[in-house]
């Protein structure tokens, strides 16, 4: 007996074709994945833009200036030999004491505030005096640029007050020539004794302050501590008549002013 046939297995059904939109719309998708990703090699970089990718360079700030440090009193006062071996061991037959730093209370500070922006350069001190009671001299040694004679007028009322004249005042000094000296000079006041006269000069990296009862004892030590020497004074040119007039007077005052020179002062020039 044959039994029944084996069932034919039926085909699996067929997918509907893609329709010609859809096709479109996936070859769409692709290309706009593949334009979206990385730039191609070799497609230059944009660096130090300015945000927003414009591409141009960013500003690079400036860097703000450090100002120069100002130089400040100095309120110690080591020993310098050096300056004080300018000092002489004895001027008109009076010997000059020379005390050593540390027995004094006295700084380049100290008297440096009494020299406004120079004095703020002080960095050494010397005393020196001769007794009883004749002279007493401050000298000082700064740092940086030579100093001028010149260059000491604004201080010159707080140098007398801090050597004892009575009063803050800038008329009593004189700019006179002592000696081969170019040196500013005050005579005395109501506050000092008899005869007293304070003198104040600069020699390139020096500035010194004197003041003494005795001018003979003054000059000689004037004369053996370094100065500025005064310009020459210019010689009046005769007139015609051999005098000199009026304008031979003022032509010789105005080059006396153009030069800078200063003939000594009255006081000065009338002490030995």
């Amino acid at each position: 007996m044959i039994g029944a046939p084996m069932p034919i297995p039926s085909l699996a059904t067929p997918r509907p074709a893609l329709g010609q939109g859809v096709l479109l719309a996936l070859i769409a998708c692709l290309l706009l994945a593949a334009c979206s990703s990385s730039n191609p090699t070799g497609a230059p970089q944009a660096s130090g833009g300015l945000p927003g990718g414009s591409g141009l360079p960013s500003a690079t700030p400036s860097p703000t200036p450090t100002p120069t440090p100002q130089p400040s009193p100095l309120f110690s006062n080591p020993a310098n030999p050096e300056l004080e071996a300018l000092i002489p061991a004895k001027v008109a037959g009076f010997a000059v004491v020379k005390p050593p730093s540390e027995q004094y209370g006295i700084t380049p500070g100290d008297i440096g505030l009494q020299y406004g922006p120079i004095g703020a350069r002080f960095r050494s001190l010397a005393v020196a005096y001769v007794e009883p009671r004749k002279l007493s001299l401050y000298a000082m040694e700064l740092e940086g640029d030579p100093v001028r004679t010149k260059d000491l007028e604004p201080y010159l009322a707080t140098a007398g007050r801090y050597v004892g004249i009575n009063g803050l005042h800038r008329e009593p000094w004189e700019l006179a020539a002592v000696g081969d000296h170019l040196v500013w000079v005050r005579p005395e006041d109501n506050a000092t004794a008899a005869g007293t006269m304070i003198y104040t000069w600069a020699a390139g990296n020096h500035v010194f302050l004197m003041i003494g009862t005795d001018d003979k004892i003054n000059r000689a030590l004037l004369a053996a501590l370094p100065g500025e020497t005064p310009p020459p004074t210019p010689t009046p040119v005769p007139s015609a008549s051999g005098s000199v007039g009026a304008s031979g007077s003022a032509a010789a005052t105005s080059t006396a002013a153009a030069t800078g020179s200063v003939r000594p002062s009255a006081t000065a020039s009338a002490n030995p």
